[in-house]
């Protein structure tokens, strides 16, 4: 990987002044849990053990704290005889899932190494199978708990999620499964209409009204639950549990691990790209108006609003 990988953010710092973090979740096939935690004790220091069952951790690693697991929620809903059936029977389907605690830059880089090495060790990315629809979820913890930092990423999302599925797309196999369902149309015409100025209480709102999913390509849940538990409570998150915290919960991106043109920064560069768009409210401005605009002319937005982004975005300098 390298040292250009993994582009600082717009907003690079938190409100503390301190290196903004992110957590990171891939799933892949293809090893097993205790083979993945030997492989990152023996690359990245630290101790592996097992925890739960087929759980394990690995602690005291340059990248901190590993979890890996099968990603499965009979693991931990069942005891005995029945969850082990449901783990043999998962494992054809269901990904390992490795989930680090919030990394910088430098950390990102270092885990990046580390998927190199998991894709020469046999790691199966979502191509390997149609059965297979694995992802890389990204955290970013916030810039700040100011409105602008948590409502124009966001909106920027919002905007460009159509076109950013049309531009860099994402795996077939993942497309049909619910995880990573696009927002409803009436959610991003409102947020529209509030633009990159809202109150976040009426985003929160509005965004309420529209969705209580966590499987969208941008789920907000967490945040939201994080800074107003008045307004959503984490129960009420449909399609697993919300845990609360102040990070943005980026699902979209692919994990192709397999794939030796794929790599961590491949899908870095999505958020990057969604943040970059946040940083400019003018432009985020225009592009409000104009998907209203696109709305009522083109009634079905469909690819219309696919050139009509890709328009503005080569005008601004983005393309």
């Amino acid at each position: 990987m390298t040292r250009e990988a993994i582009a600082p953010l717009p907003k690079p710092c938190n409100a503390e002044g301190k290196p903004r973090r992110t957590g990171v979740e891939i799933e892949f096939a293809g090893l097993t849990e205790a083979r993945i935690a030997q492989i990152a004790a023996q690359a990245l220091g630290g101790e592996a053990r097992r925890s739960d069952g087929q759980d394990w951790e690995v602690t005291g690693t340059k990248l901190g704290d590993l979890q890996v697991y099968l990603d499965i929620s009979v693991r931990k809903q069942a005891d005995g005889a029945l969850k082990e059936l449901g783990l043999r029977i998962g494992r054809e389907v269901i990904p390992v899932e490795i989930v680090t605690e919030p990394l910088d830059r430098e950390g990102l880089l270092q885990l990046s190494d580390f998927i190199e090495l998991l894709r020469s060790e046999g790691a199966q990315g979502t191509g390997r199978s149609l059965l297979y629809g694995f992802g890389l979820h990204l955290n970013p913890e916030i810039a700040s708990r100011k409105a602008e930092d948590i409502v124009r990423p966001l909106l920027a999302f919002a905007l460009i999620e159509e076109w950013m599925r049309e531009t860099w797309p994402i795996e077939r196999t993942r497309e049909v499964l619910p995880f990573t369902a696009p927002y409803p149309k009436k959610l991003i015409e409102d947020l529209a209409r509030l633009g990159p100025d809202a109150a976040l209480d009426e985003v929160i709102v509005t965004y309420r009204k529209h969705t209580l999913s966590r499987n969208h390509g941008l789920d907000m849940l967490p945040i939201f639950c994080e800074l107003r538990p008045d307004l959503i409570a984490p129960e009420e998150g449909k399609g697993g549990t919300v845990s609360p915290r102040p990070a943005f919960h980026f699902r979209l991106p692919d994990c192709r691990i397999d794939d030796e043109t794929w790599s961590l920064d491949s899908e870095w560069r999505r958020w990057w790209f969604v943040e970059t768009l946040a940083a400019e409210p003018e432009l985020l401005g225009l592009m409000c108006r104009e998907w209203l605009t696109a709305k009522t002319e083109f009634h079905l937005l469909g690819g219309k609003w696919v050139e009509t982004c890709e328009k503005i975005l080569r005008l601004a300098g983005h393309r």
